[in-house]
């Protein structure tokens, strides 16, 4: 288990954790929460030995495997399913060693090494790897891509898959959801229930901490409390808690105050002073219960619109994507739809299917290719980009974005363009002193978002685009932005993968996916299905797509191969049968069907002689491999188990060639 004992944890002169005690068992799920600053990302560096305790007990066994994200950018050519491969550490070290062996001429090392690599699961590493890659939104001709070539948010992908797919017994996430679409994170908190081992994971969206987590570890004025629920639970009992404490606190102050006016009243008096001596010393010894100091919680509202156009904007035949080399790629055609004042839209799509570029080309950053796109007048839109700095300038400050801001809208937007109203606006969205004057580029994300948000209200939109608003938000702004939205007189369209906030502000869903921009009539839960069963339709195309286009691999075992034969269709003519002809013509086809899958069945049932016999010879060298042979035989053996190894990889492939033409016939 995992164990503090009064640890003190500092970083400079900041007090982060004050002689905290805090257990977490083997097995358990942790959400590790509170505000940004509290100390979550330092109590990780203690859990992962970058920090150590400056005061008290700080255990954990010595031999848990952890596992967690690199927070450095991938900087690589390696192939995508190689470098997420190598996060298997235990398969990486153990190649090494075959390779050492092998060159030396040792045995017995050999023979060692194939055992350790076959129960550290060697055969089947590279599907697992592409597995994760596949799961977390990548296609599939994706796979061999080299790392450089994805962007920032996608090599944060392949870091959090090359995390999964160490062995671990602790795992240790910060912020995994950051990078991830809606379809992603379905797919990763469904890998994240079956984890085994202990996880600890930070994260600001709630709905996700609730379908991982099962304990809550809350850090609040450098104390760490440790809750039994997950996050919607944890909120339940902090508030009766705190409404607990508040009570506690007003009953303690009435009686301080009652002895405090017997102690006024009487100290004075001879006949009483022991009696109010005896009070005094109460009071000193009375072990004080802290008053509820709330944190202020930020808050913003949207102004009202100057005016609120109907319909906001109408799409007609319209098709969107972009230019590559010249030539336009399109991504969505056919879309007429229109944005009406006071819809709340939620716009859903798997991974690639179009969202943002829907969004972009509605916020003017990019042209549609063909179709019209008619803005209602008076038209104001507010757009929140899902990369923050495609707005921001990290050279320069929240101050002279704003004045900036202020310049290119002139004196008719109808807002106060001072520089001392400029630094009181942003004083409202937490930059206050110094802070106006700080470079973007050095600020959080969080802070970015927030900044982002301020230029957005400050504009006065009637028409919202937010793409994936909510990345870098800490929930005490998330909530603010949800009930900010909710109170927004205009018009909303959103993509994001936090649930809660697509719940609690859409009442209706555009789905973009295959092509098209569809109303999607279902709920949030009918859409994690949807998604599901369209991650999986997806990987069966790519399978099937992959088994048709690669060459029949030539079989190892002394098997029959057949060449494959198109089947030959017999047409009925244009004329009506009788019931005798039709019956000779269906014979006909079926016996025609017979001899075109008689060789491949043959083909199959020798397969599987082979396969079975393969697999005996394996299970009888790893048996004789535990017995004392001379390291001659061990070596005979471990090359003789590498090729059987190899011969049933090749059949297996072959295998499910021969049931793919089959089941086609059928």
């Amino acid at each position: 288990m995992i164990n503090l004992k009064n640890v003190t944890l500092r970083r400079g002169t900041k007090v982060l954790l004050d002689q905290t005690s805090v257990t977490l068992n083997p097995g358990e799920k942790v959400g590790l929460v509170g505000r940004n600053g509290a100390g979550k990302s330092t109590l990780f560096a203690l859990f992962n030995g970058t920090l150590h305790e400056d005061g008290g007990d700080f255990e954990m066994p010595k031999a848990w495997r952890m596992a967690q994200v690199a927070q450095n950018m991938p900087e690589t050519d390696q192939p995508a399913s190689e470098f997420v491969l190598e996060g298997d550490t235990r398969l990486a070290e153990l190649r090494q060693r075959l390779v050492a062996a092998e060159e030396s001429g040792d045995g017995m090392e050999m023979a060692h090494v194939y055992t350790d690599l076959a129960d550290a699961g060697d055969h089947d590493a590279l599907p697992r790897a592409e597995s994760l890659i596949l799961g977390l939104g990548f296609r599939v001709d994706e796979l061999n891509n080299p790392v450089n070539s994805f962007s920032g948010g996608w090599r944060m992908r392949l870091q959090l898959a090359r995390a999964l797919m160490c062995p671990s017994d602790i795992l240790l996430l910060d912020e995994p959801t950051n990078h991830l679409d809606l379809d992603a994170l379905v797919w990763l908190e469904a890998w994240l229930q079956r984890y085994a081992g202990t996880m600890i994971v930070i994260s600001h969206d709630r709905e996700f901490l609730d379908a991982v987590t099962n304990v809550t570890l809350h850090i609040d004025h450098a104390k760490l409390t440790r809750y039994g629920s997950n996050y919607s639970g944890f909120e339940i009992l902090r508030a009766q808690q705190m409404e607990l404490q508040q009570a506690s606190f007003a009953k303690q102050q009435d009686k301080i105050a009652h002895l405090q006016k017997f102690i006024n009243r009487f100290k004075a008096q001879a006949s009483k002073a022991k009696q109010a001596q005896s009070r005094v010393k109460a009071l000193e010894r009375m072990e004080k219960v802290a008053p509820l100091l709330a944190d202020a919680e930020f808050t913003f509202g949207f102004k009202e619109p100057n005016n609120l156009p109907n319909p906001m904007l109408a799409i007609s035949e319209a098709s969107f994507g972009y230019m590559v080399d010249g030539e336009p790629k399109t991504i969505v055609q056919g879309v007429s739809k229109s944005v009406l004042a006071g819809q709340r839209i939620g716009i859903l799509g798997a991974n690639g299917q179009g969202k943002s570029t829907l969004v972009k080309t509605i916020a003017r950053t990019m042209p549609q290719l063909s179709g019209t796109l008619t803005e209602g007048k008076g038209l104001n839109i507010g757009y929140f980009a899902q990369q923050e700095l495609d707005v921001l300038h990290p050279q320069d400050n929240p101050l002279e974005h704003m004045i900036r801001l202020a310049k290119e809208l002139g004196p008719n937007s109808g807002e106060p363009s001072r520089e001392q109203d400029l630094r009181n606006y942003l004083g409202t969205f937490n930059f206050s002193g110094d802070m106006v004057k700080q470079a973007v580029g050095t600020m959080s994300g969080g802070e970015k978002a927030r900044l982002v948000l301020a230029m957005i209200v400050w504009q006065r939109p009637n028409l919202l685009l937010l793409d994936e608003p909510t990345n870098h938000l800490d929930l005490a702004t998330r909530e603010a932005l949800s009930m900010a939205l909710n109170e927004f007189e205009g018009t909303v369209m959103l993509v994001s993968h936090d649930r809660a906030l697509l719940r609690a502000v859409c009442d209706e869903f555009w789905m973009v996916g295959r092509g098209k921009v569809e109303p999607f009539d279902g709920d949030l839960d009918d859409y994690q299905k949807y998604l599901l069963e369209e991650s999986k339709r997806l990987r069966e195309v790519a399978k099937n797509a992959a088994r048709d286009a690669a060459p029949a691999s030539e079989p190892v075992a002394p098997v029959v191969v057949v060449e494959e034969k198109k089947p030959v269709v017999i047409e009925a003519p244009a004329s009506n049968l009788s019931s005798g002809e039709q019956r000779k013509l269906d014979a006909q086809r079926r016996q025609q069907q017979a001899a075109q899958t008689r060789p491949l069945k043959k083909e199959l049932e020798q397969n599987e002689q082979r396969m079975a016999t393969v697999e005996r010879e394996k299970a009888a060298l790893e048996t004789l491999l535990t017995t004392p042979i001379t390291p001659a035989e061990i070596a005979d053996a471990g090359r003789r188990l590498k090729a059987l190894s190899d011969e049933v990889a090749s059949l297996e492939e072959r295998w499910l060639e021969l049931t793919a033409q089959l089941e086609a016939m059928a």
